[in-house]
C-alpha cells in the first residue's frame, strides 16, 4: 500500500492510499478525527465498559434511567454517581437488593477526580434522554 498524502487540518488526519490489489486498484481514505476527543471517550469506554458488557441483566443505558428516575437532573445525577464510585456502599446503591446479592456493590473507581469526571459527563451524554428528542 503506498500512502499518497497526508494532511493535518486543526487536530484532524487525512490520509489517501492507493494499493494494487488482485490487479485491481483500491483508494482508500481514512480519517482520524482529535486525539483528545478519542482519549477522553477511551476514559468511560475503558473504564466503565468492560465490567458493565458481561452478563448483567441491566445495561449501562438501563442504569443511566435508574439513576435519572430517582435523582430527575444532570447536576444531582452526577453528583451522586460521582460520590457513589468514590466510596461504594450498598445502601448508597440504585440497584435492587437481588441485583446486589448476584453482582455485588463494585469496588472503588480508581480513576482520578477528574478522569471520573470526565467518564460521567460521557456516560451522561450517550444516554441522556434530551439528545434523543431532537
Amino acid at each position: 500500500m503506498k500512502i499518497v498524502r497526508i494532511a493535518v487540518i486543526i487536530g484532524t488526519i487525512f490520509s489517501l492510499s492507493i494499493a494494487e490489489v488482485d490487479g485491481r486498484t483500491e483508494r482508500n481514505i481514512t480519517i482520524i478525527t482529535s486525539s483528545i476527543n478519542l482519549q477522553e471517550t477511551n476514559i468511560y469506554e475503558g473504564n466503565c465498559i468492560p465490567c458493565h458488557k458481561y452478563a448483567m441483566p441491566t445495561t449501562l443505558e438501563g442504569m443511566f434511567m435508574k439513576y435519572l428516575k430517582a435523582y430527575s437532573g444532570e447536576m444531582s445525577v452526577k453528583l451522586t454517581l460521582k460520590q457513589f464510585l468514590k466510596k461504594p456502599m450498598k445502601e448508597d446503591s440504585i440497584m435492587s437488593d437481588l441485583f446486589l446479592e448476584r453482582f455485588s456493590v463494585k469496588e472503588k473507581s480508581l480513576l482520578s477526580d477528574e478522569d471520573l469526571t470526565k467518564a460521567i459527563d460521557i456516560y451522561w451524554d450517550l444516554y441522556n434522554v434530551r439528545n434523543k428528542l431532537k
